[in-house]
């Protein structure tokens, strides 16, 4: 079984160790090149990750939920691109049907978890209580406070059945969803992704502020840490969620050079409310 979650800050990090113009545009976030070579080399950590999920049998569940626009599907694609499909698989379940509302809440998530050997990723999760149906209505208030006493509970029967389970929420800013948003507005080949719903979440960002830091201190638990990730900008954001989940499980032929920790400007670890961290040459 996997020991606790930690995380490590460091600078001991590519984007630290070169000149800083070569890895940061002026206005801080990081440049594409960069990016995709940092990326490629976690890539091959993460098919070695595989690989040792597949040959020792185990299931390992990650779930990201975040803000609207927060890029969630592209983290997830990030994780998952040079993966075995026939053991990764992504997961972003519809709106319940007529049979499903009737089930346990978690029935239709739990169906879900992955079998032996197999990566399993939440695009959204049974966390859709926690914030888009409490705030549009789509659950009752009881239903919400239920929701509560029920969650750490599960997490903890996944983790003590040996299940390796992560959750991720990338958080960003006002500004941020408003402009992201604009974006899939002036490009076609985005516009799949906007709906109704889009707009009406923007407007009720401070909602989901509000719900979202409930949800840390309410579920944010040893066994199951929250690990909020500034998305501000997304690129900085797929690589330290990708090196937080490394760096926490012990697979063979880990890099230990490459793994070294997380950037703490980028990663924050929830556990019922509390910040959790351990430096690692910080000035």
């Amino acid at each position: 079984m996997m020991g606790k979650q930690q995380i490590v800050y460091t600078q001991d990090l590519a984007e630290y160790s070169i000149k800083a113009s070569k890895v940061f545009k002026k206005n801080g976030k990081i440049e594409r090149d960069f990016y995709e070579k940092e990326s490629c080399k976690l890539q091959y950590e993460l098919v070695k990750l595989q690989k040792w999920v597949i040959d020792n049998e185990k299931r390992l569940l990650v779930i990201f939920e975040g803000m609207d626009t927060a890029g969630k599907s592209s983290t997830i694609k990030e994780f998952n691109s040079y993966l075995n499909p026939r053991e990764a698989r992504s997961v972003a379940l519809p709106k319940p049907n007529s049979k499903e509302l009737g089930q346990w809440y978690f029935q239709r998530h739990i169906k879900q978890i992955p079998n032996a050997g197999e990566i399993v990723f939440f695009d959204r999760s049974w966390y859709n209580r926690a914030g888009i149906e409490q705030i549009f209505g789509f659950c009752t208030q009881s239903q919400h406070d239920h929701f509560y006493r029920q969650v750490n509970g599960v997490e903890e029967m996944l983790v003590d059945d040996g299940i390796l389970f992560f959750k991720f929420y990338l958080n960003i800013n006002k500004e941020t969803q408003v402009n992201r948003i604009k974006d899939r507005e002036d490009n076609p080949l985005k516009s799949w992704k906007l709906s109704d719903l889009d707009y009406k979440s923007m407007e009720k960002y401070d909602e989901y502020a509000i719900l979202r830091d409930k949800m840390f201190k309410l579920s944010g638990t040893e066994d199951a840490p929250w690990v909020e990730l500034d998305a501000n900008d997304k690129k900085r954001a797929r690589i330290n969620a990708v090196r937080y989940l490394l760096s926490n499980i012990p697979y063979e032929g880990k890099d230990e050079s490459l793994i070294t920790g997380v950037d703490k400007k980028i990663v924050k670890q929830h556990i019922q409310g509390e910040y959790n961290g351990k430096c690692n040459n910080l000035a």
